[in-house]
């Protein structure tokens, strides 16, 4: 595959400036879309009725059976109000201290999920399960006094509350844990990697944050972001230079 770019060593001013006015801007755009209320619940109604005829909409029995157990309702509550953001931009760090040479096609991957995204939340307003009308979700936030959701409580004026599909907990989460099974060296991180989407999923559900399908949106942002990155620089951002040498000046010789 013919490359668009070649690998470069990242600048740290650079790069923290990006992620700044990146999240900056992803935030004001995803609440700038319209909320679309009747919609969004519209679109909710429909994805459930779609899930029961798959035979896979347990989201309701998972969401009351997590909630009974005080403890960890609580600990799921402070894991989806805090990981989202602590272990992915934990990996942009690592990515950086450790694999310069594919940090930059790697955070592509990152972007470009992010940026699709928020074409689905502006095309599909959807309604997340703990706001659904006439069925009997539990908004464990709401229950339990927890800060766990920008869309719950005093904050949740602060974000559009429609903006469920697809789910970047999932879509960054599996990012997070793909890069870290395939650059990690020691066994067990790598393991923890794989665990680490895998427990979000339960987390976006148990919560009632999130349908199952909303997971598989996520998904597909993804492997759109890794198509992107693909296409820009020629090959899977792991398969690029762990080390790429800095560019040095030539300096010729002056004549008197």
């Amino acid at each position: 595959m013919r490359r668009l770019r070649a690998p470069r060593r990242p600048r740290l001013w650079f790069e923290i400036l990006l992620i700044a006015v990146s999240y900056w801007t992803y935030s004001l755009i995803r609440n700038a879309v319209p909320e679309q209320r009747s919609q969004a619940l519209r679109n909710a109604d429909w994805i459930w009725r779609v899930e029961q005829q798959l035979g896979i909409a347990v989201e309701e029995s998972v969401n009351h059976a997590v909630n009974s157990v005080t403890w960890l309702i609580i600990g799921m509550n402070y894991y989806y109000a805090t990981l989202h953001f602590v272990v992915t931009l934990g990996v942009l760090v690592w990515l950086y201290r450790s694999h310069p040479g594919r940090y930059a096609a790697t955070r592509l991957v990152l972007f470009a999920t992010t940026g699709v995204a928020l074409v689905g939340y502006y095309l599909y307003p959807l309604a997340p399960p703990r706001l659904m009308n006439g069925e009997h979700f539990i908004d464990t936030v709401m229950v339990h006094q927890t800060w766990g959701s920008m869309a719950s409580g005093d904050l949740k004026n602060m974000s559009n509350q429609y903006a469920a599909m697809p789910s970047m907990h999932i879509g960054w989460s599996l990012w997070c844990g793909l890069t870290i099974f395939a650059l990690a060296s020691v066994p067990w991180v790598r393991v923890l990697g794989l665990l680490y989407p895998a427990l979000t999923l339960v987390v976006i559900v148990a919560t009632a944050n999130h349908f199952w399908l909303d997971a598989v949106g996520g998904l597909m942002c993804l492997a759109f972001g890794y198509a992107v990155a693909a296409l820009w620089y020629g090959k899977l951002p792991y398969a690029l230079p762990r080390v790429v040498a800095a560019r040095r000046r030539a300096w010729l010789p002056t004549r008197a």
